[in-house]
C-alpha cells in the first residue's frame, strides 16, 4: 500500500498555498514550480493554454482580457463566468486550474496526492462550498475535506508551527482568531484544552478584504490623476491593471514604511504621487469600522467581553497593515498574537487537521512516526455552522419568508426535524425551498435550492404527518431527508440548485409557484413565523444524527465526474488543467446549441460604469454588470 501524505490547501483569493506534513508531524510549505511559497490564484489563456501564478500576473496589463482574479470571491455564484476567446470559464474552472497547479508542484516533489484538505471562510454558504469541491474533484483529486479558515489557524496555533513535540499549548485558552485575508475577513471565537479545539462562535464579511484596501489607494491616485489630466484610468482595462498593481505594491510598502508611491499611466499621461501612511488611513476608515463591528458583534451576539479572551490571534495576508493592529489593540486592550506566519498558518493548519484525520484512518498508511501518529489521533476539533438553515414558508401576507430550524453557532453535525402536514389527498410529492441565512445578521438570506420529496405511499388522507430533517455535516454541508412515520417510507430527496438564489426571496406568490412548500404546519394553516412549531407532544421525538446514512443530492459530490454537469459545453475542464488543448467550439456549434434550445438568451454586454465608494460597491442586480473589480479581474 502506498504511503498518503497528509495535505492541506488555502485557495485564496489572492494567493494560494499547499503544505503538507512530514514524518515528524511538522508543516512544511510545498513550493511551486517556480520556488515561490505562495502562488497568486490568477490564470492567463495564452491562446488555448492556461497558465497560472506570476505569470499571469505579468500579463495583466499588455492582455487584461485573458487573465482572470479574484475567482474566490464569485464561488456559487451559477450566473458568474470569463468569455476567453470562444470558451466561457466558471468560478470553479478557476479555481479548478488553481488547485491543479498547488497540486501538480506538490507531487512533483512528495509523490502522488488523491486526498486533501481545502480550506473555506466559515461564512460560505453551502453553495459556494459546493462549489469549492467541485472544483476540487476537477483538480483530480478524489477525497476532499473542508475545513474553516479561522479553525485551520487556530489549529496551527495550538499545535505549533514548529511540530507537535515542542510547542504544543500546555494550557486551556479562550482564542479570538482575526484572519484577514486578499478577499475576506474570517473571526472565531475558540475554546482550547488538552486535545481539544471547540470553536464557539464565527462571524465575518465576505466581501472584506485586502482587495477593498487596495481599491482606496486606486481610487485615490485616480482622482488625483483625474485633477491633473481630467482623464481617469479606471476607465481602460490596461490602465487599471497597471494602477492595481502599483496599488497593491503601495499597500504593502505602507505596513512598514510611512509613505509609499503610485505611478498612474493612461492615454499618453504619466505621473507618480506619494501616498502618506496616514491619508491612506483616514481613505480607509469606512473599511476599519467595518472590521470593527464585526469583531464587536461576534462577542456581543454570543454574550462574550474581552475578559472572556485570553488570546487574540491574528492571520492572513492583510492583517499586516498597522491600522488593523492598531485597531485590534484599541477594541481588545492587549497586545495581538502574531506569531503566526500570515501568509501560510491556514494552509499549515489544515494539514494539520489531514494529519489528525489519516491517524485516525486505520486503513490509510501515513508517512508519520508513531509519535506523531499517536499524538494526531488524539486531538479532536469541533467547529459549527456560521449560517442558520431552514425553509420558506408562506407568512400570512401572503410572502414567503424565511424560517430557521437550526440556528447559527450550532455545534456540527447537527440536525433538526420538523412535522409538517400534505395538503391535499393522496399526495405522492412535496415540494421544499431550503434557506441559509446571510454571510452576517445585516446581510439577505439565500437560498439554496428546491428540494422535491417523492414517492410517498399512495391513497395518504390530507394532513398526513410527514418528518422533514434538514442537517449540517461536519463540514457544514446540506443535507435534506424525509420520512412518513407511519409507514416508514423514507422518501428520495435532491436539492435542486437555483440559478438565482436570492431572486427567489423576492417572487410573489402565484399560480406558477402555488407548490413552493406543498405542506402545512401540523400546528396550524397560514401561522405567521414565529407561531411555526413542531407537533405538540413529540417533543422527545429522537432526532436522526447528521452522519446516518441518508439519501444525499442526486449529484453526488464525491463523484469525481460531478462537474460535467455543470460546465458548459463549450469546455472540456480535464483537458485544460490537464495541460492538452480542448477542442475549441465554433461560432457555427453555439449557433446549433442555441436553435437547440430556443428559451435561451445570450447574456448581455457588461456596462463600464464604476463605482467610487471606499470599499467593495454593493452587487448590481444583473450579475454580469461590469463595476470595479469585475474590470479587474476581467469579468465577460
Amino acid at each position: 500500500m502506498k504511503q498518503t501524505h497528509a495535505v492541506g490547501i488555502d485557495l485564496g483569493t489572492t494567493y494560494s498555498c499547499i503544505a503538507s506534513l512530514n514524518e515528524h508531524g511538522q508543516p512544511v510549505t510545498i513550493p511551486n514550480q517556480e520556488g515561490e511559497l505562495s502562488t497568486p490564484s490568477a490564470v492567463f489563456f495564452d491562446g488555448d493554454q492556461p497558465i497560472v501564478g506570476t505569470e499571469a500576473i505579468r500579463n495583466a496589463i499588455a492582455s487584461p482580457d485573458r487573465v482572470v482574479q479574484h475567482a474566490k470571491r464569485y464561488m456559487g455564484n451559477a450566473q458568474k463566468f470569463w468569455r476567453i476567446g470562444d470558451m466561457r470559464y466558471s468560478p470553479v474552472h478557476i479555481s479548478g486550474l488553481i488547485l491543479r497547479k498547488l497540486i501538480s508542484a506538490a507531487q512533483d516533489q512528495i509523490g502522488e496526492i488523491h486526498n486533501a484538505v481545502i480550506t473555506v471562510p466559515a461564512q460560505f454558504s453551502d453553495s459556494q462550498r459546493h462549489a469549492t469541491l467541485l472544483a476540487g474533484h476537477a483538480a483530480g483529486l478524489e477525497r476532499i475535506e473542508m475545513i474553516n479558515e479561522p479553525v485551520a489557524a487556530a489549529l496551527c496555533h495550538v499545535l505549533g508551527n514548529e511540530g507537535l513535540a515542542f510547542t504544543e499549548l500546555a494550557i486551556d485558552q479562550q482564542l479570538l482568531v482575526y484572519d484577514l485575508g486578499g478577499g475576506t475577513l474570517d473571526l472565531a471565537i475558540v475554546k482550547y484544552k488538552t486535545n481539544e479545539v471547540r470553536v464557539v462562535a464565527s462571524d465575518g464579511d465576505l466581501e472584506l478584504g485586502g482587495l477593498d484596501f487596495t481599491k482606496v489607494l486606486v481610487d485615490a491616485a485616480a482622482e488625483k490623476f483625474i485633477a491633473d489630466f481630467r482623464e481617469d484610468p479606471r476607465s481602460n482595462r490596461s490602465s487599471l491593471q497597471f494602477l492595481t498593481l502599483e496599488a497593491e505594491q503601495a499597500k504593502r510598502s505602507l505596513s512598514v514604511r510611512p509613505r509609499a508611491a503610485v505611478t498612474v499611466q493612461h492615454e499618453g499621461h504619466r505621473k507618480t504621487y506619494q501616498i502618506e501612511q496616514t491619508e491612506f488611513e483616514t481613505l480607509s476608515r469606512k473599511l476599519i469600522q467595518r472590521s470593527e463591528e464585526i469583531t464587536r458583534r461576534i462577542l456581543k451576539d454570543n454574550k462574550f467581553g474581552w475578559a472572556h479572551i485570553d488570546v487574540v490571534l491574528t492571520t492572513g495576508g492583510a492583517s499586516r497593515m498597522p491600522m488593523i493592529k492598531e485597531s485590534l489593540k484599541k477594541l481588545s486592550g492587549r497586545t495581538l498574537n502574531s506569531s503566526l506566519s500570515p501568509d501560510q498558518s491556514i494552509a499549515h493548519g489544515a494539514a494539520y487537521y489531514a494529519g489528525m484525520l489519516l491517524s485516525n484512518d486505520q486503513y490509510a498508511r501515513t508517512v508519520f512516526n508513531s509519535t506523531a501518529s499517536s499524538r494526531l489521533a488524539k486531538v479532536k476539533q469541533h467547529s459549527v455552522n456560521a449560517r442558520a438553515l431552514g425553509i420558506l414558508i408562506r407568512a400570512e401576507n401572503g410572502q414567503r419568508v424565511p424560517h430557521y430550524l437550526i440556528e447559527a453557532n450550532t455545534p456540527l453535525p447537527t440536525a433538526k426535524t420538523h412535522v409538517f402536514g400534505t395538503v391535499v389527498a393522496d399526495q405522492n410529492r412535496v415540494h421544499v425551498r431550503i434557506v441559509e441565512s446571510g454571510a452576517g445578521s445585516d446581510r439577505p438570506p439565500s437560498v439554496l435550492g428546491d428540494c422535491e420529496i417523492k414517492d410517498l405511499p399512495r391513497n395518504l388522507p390530507e394532513g398526513t404527518e410527514i418528518e422533514v430533517t434538514i442537517s449540517y455535516d461536519h463540514q457544514a454541508r446540506v443535507h435534506v431527508s424525509a420520512r412518513e412515520p407511519v409507514s416508514g417510507c423514507k422518501a428520495e430527496v435532491e436539492i435542486i440548485r437555483q440559478q438565482n438564489l436570492n431572486a427567489q426571496l423576492e417572487q410573489q406568490p402565484g399560480p406558477e409557484n402555488d407548490d413552493a412548500l406543498d405542506l402545512h404546519s401540523i400546528a396550524g394553516d397560514n401561522l405567521p413565523v414565529d407561531n411555526l412549531k413542531e407537533v405538540a407532544g413529540r417533543k422527545n421525538m429522537p432526532r436522526p444524527s447528521a452522519t446516518s446514512s441518508q439519501t444525499h443530492e442526486k449529484s453526488n459530490p464525491s463523484q469525481r465526474g460531478i462537474l460535467n454537469s455543470s460546465q458548459p459545453p463549450e469546455f472540456d475542464a480535464r483537458a485544460v488543467i490537464s495541460g492538452a488543448k480542448p477542442a475549441a467550439a465554433s461560432k457555427k456549434a453555439e449557433e446549433s446549441t442555441t436553435n437547440k434550445n430556443p428559451g435561451r438568451k445570450s447574456a448581455p454586454e457588461p456596462s463600464r460604469s464604476t463605482q467610487k465608494t471606499a470599499g467593495r460597491p454593493a452587487r448590481k442586480t444583473d450579475p454580469n454588470e461590469a463595476e470595479f473589480w469585475d474590470l479587474v479581474d476581467g469579468n465577460e
